[in-house]
């Protein structure tokens, strides 16, 4: 069933007047399910892990079209996630019911230093407590420019608190380059939230699974086979428990 990553792509597809084409990578066929060459294909290693914590990923017009995307493995990973394309003149009124749902605790996820100080928190309530509210990550899925835009722009947000991440390792995500080693993509930093939430299940793999894209989408890039038995998949296969162990093995 499409997720709502895939969703929010098909319809930006359909408001598009020309195809979109990406920069770089490769222009033959792509497999509808994961972005990727068909002979490249990652749609039978889509792992699915349980969480309370939730996902919702504002896309900056035409991130949900480009290959490299990886809100895409969030939503692939976490069941909870919604996706909504952002405009600075209107809101989707399906965003705004969800961020007054009352099962919902949201951040927006944020550097601190550009929200008011009374804003900023930098903890919160573990996923699995008692009674408590299921955090749900606000993630801006955009380059860093557009994200700042997005930041400033979006009042309907401004009555939330804003996490602020103290990532004390550096990207790893090599399919996009920015110049900064401080900038993460999008499914680094919701890694980032689930472990802040305990939810260490989702972290890794999420971790294992954009190592696993990554590898897929130079491999194909570089018209190179999948090299099944290294280590972006063994990590797989340690974060998912058995879960991924028979399609790697007859791959």
């Amino acid at each position: 069933m499409p997720h709502a990553v895939s969703l929010l792509r098909a319809a930006r597809l359909a408001r598009s007047t020309e195809p979109f084409l990406a920069n770089g990578g490769f222009k033959s066929e792509r497999c509808a399910g994961c972005r990727l060459r068909p002979s490249h294909c990652m749609c039978a290693l889509r792992p699915s892990v349980p969480t309370r914590a939730g996902v919702c990923l504002l896309m900056a017009d035409i991130e949900p079209l480009k290959p490299t995307n990886t809100g895409w493995l969030i939503a692939d990973v976490v069941a909870d996630t919604f996706a909504f394309g952002w405009a600075r003149t209107e809101v989707d009124p399906a965003l705004l019911a969800l961020l007054a749902d009352p099962q919902w605790q949201p951040y927006v996820v944020f550097p601190g230093q550009y929200a008011a100080p009374e804003r900023v928190v930098t903890a919160v309530r573990p996923a699995h407590a008692d009674g408590g509210k299921r955090p749900l990550f606000i993630l801006f899925d955009a380059t860093w420019a557009e994200a700042r835009k997005m930041f400033r722009r979006s009042p309907y947000l401004d009555r939330l608190p804003v996490l602020s991440l103290q990532p004390e390792q550096i990207t790893q995500y090599k399919l996009r380059n920015s110049g900064r080693e401080d900038h993460f993509c999008t499914s680094e930093v919701a890694a980032m939230c689930m472990s802040l939430a305990g939810e260490h299940a989702v972290e890794q793999t999420l971790e294992a699974y954009l190592a696993v894209f990554t590898h897929h989408y130079l491999r194909a890039k570089n018209q190179r086979p999948i090299a099944w038995d290294g280590d972006a998949h063994r990590r797989l296969r340690e974060a998912c428990g058995s879960q991924t162990d028979h399609l790697i093995s007859h791959s």
